[in-house]
């Protein structure tokens, strides 16, 4: 919004044109000859003549009532423009012309763009709506004088009824002597020494200047109102309390309105442990017309410098644990503040640096004396952490500070502080203890025992340290059938278990999982590290319990010794773990010590586990075929695809040596993948032979099962040798089946869909829930070799072929037997009912051209190859 203005216009500018003032002259003559005509009645004449006279008196009043208005506008010493509707400027008064340095008719009948071209299109929108409602409205803008230049204006307009028409009167005052003003203000308040700081009714910082930046040590690049928030600050007052918020300055000027002078503050920073002292003058100010303070300045100097060696500082210093010393050198005079002696806790206090050394333990003794002997001799100062004990037997962390006096030019004097530090030293050891401590067991943690076992390899005193790397057995399972509760149970009582049996004779952590580890000292009990193990295990021989259920838990142990089976942590740890994994392997239950041998076979493994991920790209793998044989009839009813591993470097490999290893590694789900395929190939390439169509098993693992759609990929590979889903049977272990998922019993639903034999291999050596065989759609089982090889000789193998029999038999699953190398154990099965068996008592694994040539034997000439 802008007024109008020229320079000091003439005569003609002066007087305004009256509207209608030819018609009034003209009326007045009219009245004046009639009043004068003879013609007329003489009472006519009279009323005429009044006529006149009153319309004369009216012209007069209106022209004097014209010229007050006049004077009044041109009086104004601002800028004043009467303003259309539609933006046409109606009238300006001579401080406009003067201002915009233009003649009244360059603007007056001119749109209100010609005194600001910047305003928008719509710019008289807002002012209406403002004026409309009553209110008055102000805006600043730039306004442009006649020679084109710019300056700033503020502009309050109104309503106004100008000439009969609704008009906006604009009343237009030069800001620019304020501007330079302001920016004169903000240039003294940066160029100032003193600390000012403006701050909001929630003492929120909107200004901070120069100095008070460097006074907070605060950096170019860092937020004013982000450093000086208050969790980063801890304000005290003179007497060395710690303040609320309403008692700061800032907070008590704002509170009360009135100006709060030389209030002395001390604000120590948390991170930098640094404490400053102010002075400080706190001035409310108030918005025009306000009641309450909007927003408070303060101005501040740092008289930290003069409070050093005031008591009041010491004082104040307490609360952050800050004492301050000197050390006068020549006479060998040592200066506390009561906040130092009381820190330090000596009987006396120390007036010498030798009594003040005396507090402190032996090696950080000499560090103090050679820091200070350092700055004596012109060195650099000193930060150092020292360790001491009080005379009440309570030890102390210190942190020490000090430099030479300012200004002393033969450094005569040292002068610092000294902070108690305890409480953080204190908080760090508890942070250091968390992070060694496994937070289920209480036990060490990895890093720790890491830690602990390098620095025992390190010290002389510990020449024969020894490391039991102990495995639970079984735990996955009961993990996985329990739940993950029952599993954390278990490694609790498990560790409490063994720091019972381990006592005070080793250290002992949870190296990850459940897997523990125990570290002794052999040298002076060779047996020592034996009779731990024996020890754990007689603690693990009692069962567990959680909730109602109970089980056994046992261990595997393997122990290696330093410096013959490592002499680093990891190497020692390894070699122990790799007797723990032969011990497993071989028989649980028991430990095991570490031998060169070991190792080697331990780089077998590995050996194996390297060639055997290139082992199915490179085609090492082939198929054999047992077969499964009708033991009352002597025909070959099925057979059971078993793999064979020639590897170009390791010759040929039994699946017992790398089938393991494939589990583990995952490899296993390739290899699988390529058996599925291959046998399903073999079984058509029979069938085009005119063999019919023969019923390979395959063995599959529970990685494939959870870790792809192994029914789709099932119905996939059929579809593509076109087989029956007969022609194929899947043996699962007991695995795959407690788990019991949604999705478990999908795959096996799909699986029935398709026609596959669905059977349960190696049965009753797993955990045996007999629930599942109910739910699931089941074919039958494989009863285990480990059971079928005892027969009929051991009672208790008897009973288990016994009882899976019965199973199968109530339940109408079939049932094949594993591991049939004696015409004795063919006759027992027959006896028993079990109907299919297989092993060397009838064939090997067979190439698939042998087995094709045994398709049609009899049984004897079979079992005689």
């Amino acid at each position: 919004m802008s007024t109008a203005g020229a320079p000091d216009p003439g005569d003609s500018a002066r007087t305004a044109v009256v509207p209608g003032a030819s018609d009034t002259d003209d009326s007045l003559q009219s009245l004046q000859r009639a009043a004068s005509d003879p013609t007329l009645p003489a009472e006519t004449r009279e009323l005429l003549a009044r006529a006149h006279e009153a319309l004369l008196a009216a012209q007069a009043q209106a022209e004097a009532e014209r010229q007050r208005y006049r004077n009044l506008f041109d009086a104004v010493p601002d800028p004043v423009s009467i303003i259309a509707e539609d933006g046409t400027v109606m009238d300006l008064n001579r401080a406009g012309m003067r201002a915009y340095r233009r003649p009244r008719e360059e603007i007056v009948g001119k749109n209100i763009n010609v005194l600001n071209p910047d305003l928008p299109r719509d710019h008289l929108v807002p002012v209406w709506e403002t004026l409309n409602r009553g209110d008055t409205y102000v805006i600043e803008v730039t306004n442009m004088r006649g020679d084109g230049s710019r300056f700033p204006v503020e502009v309050h307009s109104a309503n106004i009824a100008f000439d009969g028409r609704k008009c906006i009167v604009a009343v237009a005052r030069d800001i620019s002597t304020r501007r330079e003003a302001e920016m004169r203000y903000r240039e003294l308040m940066e160029t100032i020494d003193k600390g000012i700081v403006v701050q909001g009714h929630d003492l929120d910082i909107h200004y901070c200047n120069g100095a008070a930046m460097r006074i907070f040590g605060i950096r170019e690049d860092q937020r004013a109102d982000e450093e000086m928030r208050m969790e980063h600050w801890r304000v005290v007052g003179a007497d060395g309390r710690e303040l609320r918020r309403d008692e700061f300055p800032a907070q008590r000027a704002l509170d009360s309105g009135h100006v709060i002078e030389s209030a002395l503050l001390g604000m120590y920073h948390r991170q930098r442990r640094q404490m400053i002292w102010l002075t400080v003058t706190s001035v409310p100010q108030f918005l025009p017309g306000g009641n309450r303070p909007a927003q408070v300045t303060s101005l501040f100097s740092d008289v930290t410098e003069l409070k050093r060696d005031s008591a009041l500082f010491d004082r104040a210093q307490s609360l952050a644990h800050i004492g301050g010393w000197e050390w006068d050198i020549a006479r060998d005079r040592m200066y506390l503040t009561e906040e130092a002696i009381r820190i330090l806790g000596a009987p006396l206090p120390p007036d010498t640096l030798d009594a003040l050394l005396a507090c402190l333990r032996e090696s950080d003794r000499r560090r103090l004396r050679c820091a200070v002997e350092r700055v004596s001799t012109g060195g650099s100062g000193f930060d150092l952490e020292l360790q001491g004990r009080r005379q009440d037997g309570q030890p102390f962390w210190i942190r020490v500070i000090g430099d030479a006096e300012p200004g002393d030019p033969g450094n005569s004097r040292i002068t610092g502080t000294l902070q108690d530090i305890s409480t953080d030293k204190q908080a760090e050891e508890t942070l250091r203890i968390q992070a060694r401590t496994d937070p289920l067991t209480g036990l060490m943690n990895r890093d720790a025992v890491l830690t602990e076992i390098a620095e025992r390899l390190a010290d002389p005193a510990h020449p024969q340290a020894a490391v039991l790397y102990i495995d639970l057995d079984r735990f996955k399972m009961i993990n996985d059938v329990l739940g993950h509760n029952a599993g954390d149970e278990l490694l609790v009582q498990a560790a409490n278990r063994i720091r019972d049996a381990v006592d005070e004779d080793g250290m002992i952590a949870r190296f990850g999982g459940d897997e523990f580890l125990v570290v002794c000292d052999a040298s002076d009990e060779p047996a020592r590290p034996e009779r731990l193990a024996d020890a754990i295990l007689r603690a693990f021989a009692e069962a567990f319990r959680f909730d109602q259920d109970e089980f056994s838990i046992t261990a595997s142990i393997g122990i290696a010794r330093a410096p013959e089976d490592g002499q680093r942590p990891q190497q020692l740890i390894q070699n122990a773990d790799i007797a723990m994994y032969d011990s497993k392997h071989r028989a649980r239950n028991g430990w095991q010590v570490f031998s060169p041998e070991l190792a080697q076979r331990q780089q077998d493994r590995l050996q194996i586990e390297t060639q055997l991920r290139r082992a199915v790209d490179n085609q090492e793998f082939r198929l054999v075929y047992q077969p499964q044989v009708d033991l009352r009839q002597g025909r070959i009813v099925a057979a059971e695809a078993l793999i064979r591993w020639q590897n170009h470097q390791l010759g040929e490999l039994r699946p017992d040596l790398f089938i393991s290893h494939a589990e583990t590694t995952g490899d296993i789900v390739n290899i699988g993948s390529w058996v599925l395929r291959e046998a399903c190939r073999q079984v058509a390439e029979w069938r085009d032979q005119g063999l019919g169509i023969v019923r390979v098993a395959v063995n599959v693992s529970y990685r494939q099962f959870v870790g792809e759609d192994l029914a789709e990929k099932v119905r996939r590979l059929l579809e593509d040798y076109q087989l029956p889903g007969s022609a194929l049977e899947l043996e699962f272990t007991e695995r795959v089946l407690i788990e019991d998922a949604p999705s478990t019993l999908r795959t096996f639903a799909g699986l029935k869909a398709l026609g596959v034999v669905l059977t349960i291999d190696d049965f009753g050596e797993g955990y045996s829930a007999l629930n599942y065989l109910r739910r699931l759609p089941i074919h039958g089982l494989k009863l285990s070799q480990l059971f079928t090889e005892g027969v009929p000789q051991n009672r208790s193998d008897v009973a288990v072929c016994q009882a899976v029999s019965a199973i199968a038999r109530s339940l109408g699953l079939g049932l094949v037997a594993e591991g049939v190398e004696s015409e004795a154990q063919r006759q027992f099965l027959l006896q028993l009912g079990v109907p299919v068996g297989q092993g060397f008592l009838f064939a090997p694994g067979l190439s698939p051209d042998e087995f094709a040539r045994r398709l049609d034997l009899p049984l004897e000439r079979v079992s005689n190859g």
